[in-house]
């Protein structure tokens, strides 16, 4: 599980970005990755999936 920030998250389209805190790379998040409602600024852990543009943010929960 890595952990990070969410640094924006749209809720109208359903996607985002997640800082990750120990590497400093943002990764892609869409709706279809959350466990939990996520917003801008929250604390979240995360797991990477291999996605078609690169790695992306799932299994994403409230930290």
């Amino acid at each position: 599980m890595n952990q990070g920030t969410v640094k924006f998250f749209n809720e109208t389209k359903g996607y985002g970005f997640i800082k990750d805190t120990q590497s400093g790379q943002d990764y892609f998040v869409h709706v279809s990755g959350l466990v939990d409602e996520i917003r801008e600024n929250d604390a979240v852990t995360f797991d990477l999936q291999e996605g078609r543009k690169g790695l992306n943010a799932v299994n994403v929960k409230l930290a």
